[in-house]
């Protein structure tokens, strides 16, 4: 009995010892203490889940650190975004990007109509200018990407834009907002179904 005990503990040190180690998850990462509360909103990973909240992970950290900065500064207004950006540049802001540019970007789970999608190419045109065709956005120039975003939240920048109640005092965005303003209202739900739909 000792014989083989021994035996088996023997072989237990030789497989601990000659196993690959394990593969990192979004909980090791060591931002993930500082963004936890993100999840709650921003799904596990800050893989989103719902039509109306973006998804985070995979998104350039510089841009993500500017949007937590200008949320916390009242630069781009939202009440619910803002106390957890505050909360963010407390604990560290760019841990917290660092965190989410980490992790594997999965692609809204939120099916578009395949003919909103078709519309919405066709009308992409004044958008990819700047977010490109294939909707990855320009990281030199903090663009970010548009493709995969559930289509309930790019609509609603759409319009936050059009409206002017997204970053209104950055003058860097007026170009993108006169853009904004000549999409006829039909067209804003296709545009986010073609930009949903890239993968």
């Amino acid at each position: 009995m000792t014989r083989t005990f021994g035996g088996a503990v023997l072989l237990l040190l030789l497989f601990l010892t000659l196993a690959p180690p394990a593969a990192a998850g979004p909980f090791d990462h060591p931002g993930y203490a500082k963004a936890f509360t993100c999840s709650a909103c921003h799904g596990l990973a800050g893989n989103s889940k719902s039509d109306v909240m973006p998804i985070l992970a995979g998104l350039d950290p510089a841009y993500l650190q500017k949007a937590l900065e200008d949320y916390a500064a009242g630069r781009r207004p939202s009440p619910e975004m803002e106390p957890y950006a505050k909360m963010a540049l407390h604990v560290g802001v760019a841990e917290v990007a660092g965190y989410f540019a980490s992790q594997k970007r999965e692609p809204t789970p939120v099916k578009a109509d395949a003919s909103a999608i078709a519309r919405g190419k066709a009308a992409a045109a004044p958008c990819a200018a700047c977010h490109g065709n294939d909707g990855r956005g320009d990281k030199a120039k903090l663009i970010p990407a548009l493709a995969g975003q559930p289509p309930g939240y790019l609509a609603s920048q759409i319009r936050l834009f059009r409206e002017d109640r997204r970053s209104p005092e950055d003058a860097s965005l007026t170009q993108v907002k006169a853009v904004m303003k000549s999409i006829p209202d039909a067209t804003i739900a296709d545009l986010a179904a073609w930009y949903s739909s890239l993968r």
